[in-house]
């Protein structure tokens, strides 16, 4: 099993991302599994905005909204089904700690149900995934 754990560490390695790598893990919630898939991800194209990423990942909101019609709000699900179980999966793990457990709760009160929840929490690693592989600075959880 370790060897196995080993082989994507040694990809990345091998291609230039490991300082990615190793900054998407300082994530809370992110383990390697999830650093590995947003790091691939990334560097797959040309990403402007965070935006453009979160899109591709296909956890980007879909509003259907004209007038007085009030649509529900639904993901797009445009992107690849496992990066987006990854980032579910990290969300839960992360919810657990101190970090994201605050923003997981505001999300709760405002009557979200714990799915919909997570995904935000899902997103908002994403986003925090992007934002540091682009400026290439570490995590700072006091930001």
């Amino acid at each position: 099993m370790r060897d196995i754990d080993k082989q994507p560490e040694a990809c990345l390695e091998q291609a230039g991302y490991q300082p990615d790598y190793k900054r998407c893990q300082r994530i809370p919630g992110v383990w390697p599994v999830v650093s590995t898939a947003l790091v691939s991800t990334y560097h797959r194209g040309p990403f402007h905005k965070a935006d453009a990423f979160i899109a591709y990942l296909g956890i980007d909101v879909r509003v259907r909204e004209s007038g007085k019609y009030t649509g529900q709000r639904k993901l797009t699900k445009k992107g690849n089904a496992e990066i987006r179980r990854l980032l579910f999966n990290g969300a839960m793990a992360g919810v657990r700690t101190a970090y994201w457990r605050d923003y997981y709760d505001r999300l709760r009160q405002r009557e979200l149900s714990s799915t919909a929840a997570y995904v935000a929490v899902g997103r908002k690693i994403a986003r925090i995934a992007f934002a540091l592989m682009q400026d290439r600075s570490d995590f700072v959880p006091e930001r």
